[in-house]
């Protein structure tokens, strides 16, 4: 299927590992022109000349902390009217409330609530003048299924969810739309980090801790980053335009819910 994005732009943040970089090479494969904002040099030069390699498509990179007002002037400088918009920020460590401070909260909250809709407000706008605009946040499937050891991200991407849904049914009338993608457990280095928490809290392995985690997936597996970014750029396809303010879960079906 032709998505009929070639030629479009996109900014993808935290794009140089994981999900972020799954997404920019999906739509990469679509004839998207990137800018990839990532923390890390290294690791962004490489995605970058990966991306370039595999497709041809015109890749920019900022070298860039996207939660800081510093890094997103610097990205919207390399990219100010994308077509595409991508959001995504590391999530916040996992623990117990207990132990969280003011301080913690307003970090998650930066992260994974202010800084999209920052990045929303600097380019919807230009979104809704030329009649096309995706924005799809990267959220959590804890949005969805709240992991008790996962309360910072818990409750600041449920924030990032109800603000998407008031916004999104005033723009899609554009053509804009703005979607979340809810990722359940896939094979990224944050997931590590879940599962590293996870056994801490229960005293056990790391291996014991995966095991468990991944006997609760139906499909018996863990997900493949790539089977994500192809449901981003479909989200970012001209043949998505009727959809807006949803929250996609992509879980293997570990959500046990009908609704």
């Amino acid at each position: 299927m032709d998505l009929g994005l070639k030629g479009k732009s996109a900014l993808v943040c935290a794009s140089s590992k994981g999900l972020g970089r799954a997404c920019a090479f999906a739509l990469a494969r679509e004839g998207v022109a990137l800018t990839l904002v990532a923390r890390g040099v290294e690791a962004l030069e490489k995605t970058a000349a990966e991306i370039r390699a595999a497709t041809g498509v015109t890749v920019k990179i900022v070298t860039a902390d996207i939660v800081t007002a510093e890094g997103r002037t610097a990205a919207l400088a390399a990219c100010p009217t994308p077509d595409i918009l991508v959001n995504n920020a590391g999530g916040p460590p996992p623990g117990d409330f207990r132990d969280w401070s003011r301080d913690d909260w307003i970090k998650a909250l930066d992260a994974n609530m202010l800084t999209p809709i920052e990045l929303i407000k600097a380019t919807v706008d230009a979104m809704i003048a030329r009649k096309f605009g995706r924005i799809v946040n990267i959220t959590s499937g804890a949005v969805k299924a709240p992991n008790d050891v996962l309360g910072l991200s818990n409750g600041a991407r449920s924030g990032l969810t109800g603000f998407v849904a008031g916004l999104s049914r005033k723009t899609v009338q554009h053509n804009v739309t703005i979607n979340n993608l809810l990722p359940g457990f896939f094979d990224t280095d944050r997931m590590a980090v879940v599962i590293g928490g996870a056994a801490k809290a229960k005293g056990i392995s790391p291996e014991a801790a995966m095991e468990e985690r991944v006997a609760t997936i139906p499909a018996g597996r863990i997900g493949d980053p790539e089977e994500f970014g192809a449901a981003c750029a479909w989200l970012c396809s001209t043949q998505a335009g009727f959809i807006t303010g949803q929250n996609w879960l992509l879980d293997g079906g570990a959500y046990p819910g009908t609704f």
